[in-house]
């Protein structure tokens, strides 16, 4: 089996990628029957030099690959009839921007996998670029506070050689006693948490931060669903029920609202499950929250302020709380500053990129070659032969241009 890593093609450029010159050599030297080849790219965070002096071939046709793999969406007029292709298509919950890559991935009979839907036996995700969200996420955050307080001017991750300066940037600073609240359990969150337990910031239970714990120094809350939703019958909190009946839930968020000067947003929200507050919570004495780091970005989502995302090279935005207007960062003290940047694993490529391989050398790629007992790859496939799989049947509609 022939793999080629694709250049990616999507504007704004991207410069992950799925495997590093290391973890190609890696395959080519532990993976007996693989062979990986690379498309030419100017943009990659390694260059291409790197995979030739690692004996990688560096091939502009990759026709004659088996499966071809990148990041984001391929370029319509890039993909290659009858491959199987693996990237994210940002396609399962059925973006519209995406529609006609959806149309051309079945029109030409190629058999897309999602990384996003690649899941273990249980359904948990095996991979993804969560982590970094989540370190680069926090990060912004703190940034954005110092930036909006004029008490340090943190260097951006993506000036940052690697992680390890960056975290060297937050040690030189001196944090006060900032109150953060971040919701979420998953990889974002856990990589939030990450960040912020190597800044220092001192971990708080639920009851004690909303007691408003005394503490010297600078503490967050990570919360659960079932710290901030309630059943609206009064029936205990069920994990696994509010996943599959979230409608049946009331949000509880806003008793967090005057404990919280930073709000981190790492969990995944469904539309039908409440929203941590609203517009007009923002209008009440006792709405405390300043600066908010949503990495989820989800638009018009659980968080209210989220009303576009940001970029890397301008990451922060103001709303206004009365007119819900959008302003200048960082310009009234009056105003809610919001980071909605909707790719920050790309502010450190090299070491999400490194993480990322690792993952998909290990927990997949063994099934794409040999045997696959729990189907993993048959159940992140989304296309096959012209054909919406069974498991993704519910896109025929929004392919078909009927919603």
């Amino acid at each position: 089996m022939r793999i080629g890593i694709i250049r990616e093609g999507k504007v704004p450029p991207d410069k992950r990628v799925p495997f590093t010159p290391e973890q190609c050599r890696h395959i080519l030297d532990h993976m007996p029957g693989l062979e990986v080849v690379v498309q030419p790219s100017p943009i990659r965070c390694f260059p291409d030099e790197e995979y030739i002096r690692l004996g990688i071939p560096v091939v502009e046709d990759l026709s004659a690959c088996d499966v071809l793999m990148g990041v984001k969406e391929v370029p319509l007029k890039e993909l290659i009839p009858g491959k199987t292709y693996f990237f994210f298509s940002h396609t399962i919950k059925k973006q519209p921007y995406n529609r006609e890559l959806l149309r051309e991935v079945v029109r030409k009979g190629i058999r897309l996998i999602d990384y996003e839907v690649l899941t273990d036996r249980s359904g948990m995700r095996i991979i993804g670029f969560g982590r970094f969200a989540g370190v680069v996420g926090a990060y912004n955050g703190i940034r954005a506070w110092g930036l909006r307080h004029r008490l340090w001017a943190l260097k951006p991750a993506w000036q940052c050689r690697n992680m390890e300066e960056m975290l060297g940037e937050l040690a030189a600073i001196d944090l006060p006693a900032i109150r953060i609240t971040l919701t979420g359990g998953g990889r974002v969150a856990g990589g939030a948490v990450e960040l912020m337990n190597a800044a220092g910031i001192h971990p708080l239970p639920v009851d004690h931060f909303l007691a408003n714990e005394m503490h010297p120094g600078p503490v967050y809350v990570r919360l659960d669903p079932g710290d901030y939703n309630e059943h609206k019958e009064g029936k205990p909190f069920d994990m696994l029920h509010f996943f599959n009946n979230p409608w049946e839930y009331r949000g509880t968020f806003r008793r967090f609202l005057p404990h919280t000067d930073l709000l981190i947003g790492a969990a995944f929200w469904d539309p039908k499950a409440p929203v941590l507050f609203s517009p007009e919570d923002t209008l009440r004495p006792d709405f405390r929250v300043k600066v908010i780091a949503d990495i989820t970005c989800d638009i018009d989502g659980s968080i209210p302020t989220t009303l576009k995302a940001s970029t890397i090279g301008e990451p922060f935005y103001d709303i206004h709380p009365h007119s819900f207007d959008i302003k200048e960062p960082f310009s009234c003290d009056d105003h809610i500053s919001v980071m909605a940047v909707d790719n920050l694993p790309c502010e450190l490529p090299a070491d999400a990129s490194y993480d990322f391989g690792k993952n998909l050398t290990e927990k997949v790629l063994p099934f794409l070659a040999g045997e696959d007992p729990d189907q993993i790859i048959e159940r992140a496939s989304i296309t096959r032969n012209g054909r919406l799989t069974e498991k993704f049947a519910y896109l025929r509609d929004f392919l078909e241009g009927r919603e």
